[in-house]
C-alpha cells in the first residue's frame, strides 16, 4: 500500500534515506536503553534507522489512519508500540518514562505548539531531535541580537541547550515544501528552576517581544513596573538584545515589587 500526503495534516514525507539517517544518528543517547518517541512517523523512514539502534525502545504517535495502516503492515514488531493520535493531546508523564527522547520531522504547521509541550514535560525530555521549517529552527537557535531572536528563543533556550545541526533542501521530500528545512538538536541543561515566577517570566518575554520594536520601558509598560524597574539601564533595550538571565533578572525585580505592596 501507498500512503497519499495529506497537506490539511501537513505531511511531506522524506525519501532520502542518508538525511534519514543523519537526523537518527544526531540522538545522542546513553548506552543504556532508551525510551525513543518519534512523532509523525509517516512511511518510516526515520523508523527504520532508529529500529536498527539495540538501545532504543521505540515508540511511534502518528495521527494518520493511513500512515498507521502502512507502518503496521511494514513494521510489524512495533506491535502496541504505535498509537494513533494527536501527540499534543497525549499525558506523557502517563504514557512514557522518563528520560524521555524525542525525534521526528515535525508538521510545520504545529512545530511550535510541539515545542511549548515540551517545555510543559521538560522535567521529562531529555533531549528533542527534530526537523522542521528552517525559519522556525533559525529563531529557535539565535542568540541575542538578531531580529529572528524571539520568543520561543528565550523560552526554549531557559531549559534547552540548542544546537543547529545541518540545513535541508525542499527536493529531498514529496510532496517538495516551499521553504529549506533544518534540523536541531535540544538538549535539556541542568537548570531546575528560573529563581522567579514562571508565569510571570513567561507574561514578560511575551509582552516584551510583541513590542520588539519599542525599549522595554515602553513595551513592558502595561505591566505596571516599579519606579526603581523603569530606571534601570536594561530598560533602555529592546527585548532581542536580552539573554534568558536578563529576562530572569527583569521577571524577579517585578515580582519583588509586587510582593512588596
Amino acid at each position: 500500500m501507498s500512503v497519499r500526503p495529506k497537506k490539511f495534516l501537513g505531511q511531506h514525507f522524506l525519501k532520502d534515506k542518508s538525511v534519514a539517517e543523519r537526523i537518527v544518528e544526531a540522538l545522542q543517547l546513553p548506552d543504556a536503553a532508551q525510551q525513543v518517541v518519534e512523532i509523525g512517523p509517516g512511511t518510516g523512514v526515520l523508523t527504520q534507522f532508529l529500529l536498527a539502534k539495540p538501545t532504543v525502545d521505540l515508540q511511534l504517535v502518528e495521527i494518520d489512519r493511513e500512515s498507521v495502516a502502512y507502518l503496521k503492515q511494514h513494521y510489524p514488531q512495533l506491535g502496541t508500540k504505535i498509537t494513533e493520535g494527536d501527540f499534543l493531546e497525549l499525558d506523557l508523564d502517563i504514557k512514557y518514562d522518563t528520560p524521555l527522547f524525542i525525534i521526528g520531522n515535525f508538521p510545520y504547521n504545529i512545530s511550535s505548539q510541539i515545542f511549548f509541550k515540551i517545555l510543559e514535560h521538560r522535567n521529562q525530555v531529555t533531549q528533542v531531535v527534530c526537523m522542521l521549517q528552517k525559519e522556525v529552527a533559525d529563531r529557535i537557535a539565535e542568540k541575542p541580537g538578531s531580529k529572528t531572536y524571539g520568543i520561543l528563543s528565550v523560552l526554549l533556550q531557559a531549559y534547552y541547550d540548542v544546537t543547529y545541526l545541518f540545513k535541508v533542501p525542499p527536493g529531498v521530500f514529496f510532496p517538495p515544501p516551499k521553504v529549506m528545512s533544518a534540523v536541531i538538536r535540544l538538549t535539556r541543561n541542568s537548570r531546575t528552576q528560573l529563581g522567579c515566577d514562571e508565569v510571570l517570566f513567561k507574561a514578560v518575554v511575551k509582552q516584551a517581544f510583541q513590542n520588539r520594536r519599542k525599549t522595554l520601558r515602553n513595551a513592558l509598560k502595561i505591566l505596571n513596573l516599579p519606579a526603581s524597574l523603569v530606571a534601570h539601564p536594561l530598560m533602555e533595550k529592546r527585548a532581542e538584545q536580552l539573554d534568558v538571565e536578563q529576562f530572569i533578572f527583569l521577571t524577579l525585580q517585578l515580582e519583588q515589587s509586587r510582593e512588596a505592596r
